[in-house]
């Protein structure tokens, strides 16, 4: 079976790639994405491809499989940074990470080189069952690493095509096993953040392309101004460091963006502005949309938190995409325009839909 592999430099997809290997009937040839923005961002920090790429390399050599580079730096900006920057100025919380997936990973490189391969193989965590003839993807039992959230806007095409051969792992048997094989990037820690950036600070990136407006940090319950920010674009829902505020804790809790204002709440207030109604829409499914009655859970960001939920259609005739109504069993104080919410059955992800507005 002929099958690329995704190989980032990082351990999780250099033992994935030794897993395959061992287990046999793959013919492999592994492939690095080469999508950061380092021509563009190079003033702003360490941009580490080139270290990516030789670790890589040095993962490709001891195995003895053929390593190439495919640049999709083009694809990448246009299909995750543009929306990125879209969401950012509208107010809202952007998942890049989950278009990444869904349009650069398995989405440009499928049509780049897709054709060519039978799968296409990676070091997520998490689990493809090829059930009644649907592919279907579930949470990892490491419930610390899963990346069913960041998965979860994939199509059916999509998923059927995937291999996680390390996705039912624990993260401390990956490590073992990367001692194990003796890679060279064994000891290597693990990335951390959205996977474009590097160790370029996030707040450094979006001042790059959207620069300041400075504004003020007013109180929702007093409607005092407590301080001044650089702008909104800087600050996300539940947000609760990097405020410069006294007599805290204080967390985010709005953002006016026609009066470029950061609205904040106190800690003893913090109850009063959780919510558990909220709209989506942007869906995709997996393989099947939620039953009707069916129990479910959803996650609001990545992470191990399940929160109780149910879902109702909503009819709206002036509107042609479907939508979804979503009530929580508990109040969340982090939930914001342009985040996803991701839907289960059990260990199942269902699907995703963007986060359009929370109802009060």
């Amino acid at each position: 079976m002929k099958t690329a592999v995704l190989l980032s430099g990082g351990v999780d997809s250099s033992v994935a790639l030794r897993e395959l290997q061992n287990r046999g009937g793959h013919q492999l040839t592994a492939f690095y994405l080469k999508i950061w923005l380092e021509d563009e961002l190079s003033h702003l920090g360490d941009c580490p491809w080139e270290e990516d790429l030789a670790y890589a390399r040095a993962v490709c050599d001891q195995a003895g499989v053929k390593l190439k580079v495919l640049p999709l730096q083009t694809e990448y900006y246009a299909r995750v940074v543009e929306y990125a920057l879209t969401e950012l100025k509208a107010g809202h919380t952007p998942s890049p990470d989950i278009f990444c997936n869904q349009r650069v990973k398995f989405g440009a490189f499928y049509e780049k080189v897709g054709e060519e391969f039978d799968l296409v193989a990676s070091g997520h965590y998490g689990v493809v069952k090829h059930e009644d003839g649907v592919a279907k993807l579930f949470r990892s039992p490491d419930v610390v690493k899963d990346q069913s959230y960041f998965l979860s806007h994939l199509s059916q095409q999509q998923v059927s095509r995937i291999e996680f051969p390390i996705g039912a792992y624990p993260k401390a048997h990956v490590r073992a096993l990367a001692q194990r094989y003796k890679l060279a990037n064994k000891d290597r820690k693990d990335s951390q953040g959205i996977c474009f950036l590097g160790k370029i600070k996030y707040n450094d990136f979006v001042q790059h392309y959207l620069g300041q407006r400075p504004g003020s940090i007013v109180d929702r319950e007093s409607g005092k101004k407590l301080g001044d920010h650089r702008g909104f674009w800087f600050h996300t829902i539940g947000q609760r460091s990097g405020l410069g505020l006294g007599n805290g804790p204080w967390y985010v809790v709005g953002k006016d963006v026609d009066t470029n204002v950061v609205l904040v709440s106190h800690q003893e207030y913090r109850a009063d502005q959780s919510r558990t109604d909220f709209l989506v829409g942007n869906l995709t499914w997996i393989h099947r949309p939620p039953q009707a009655g069916e129990e479910l859970t959803c996650k609001l960001r990545h992470g191990p938190e399940l929160l109780d939920c149910r879902v109702e259609p909503v009819i709206d005739p002036t509107v042609a995409e479907p939508r979804l109504r979503v009530v929580l069993g508990k109040g969340d104080g982090g939930i914001a325009p342009g985040q996803f919410s991701v839907f289960y059955s059990g260990p199942e992800c269902l699907g995703a839909g963007m986060i359009l507005s929370v109802l009060e």
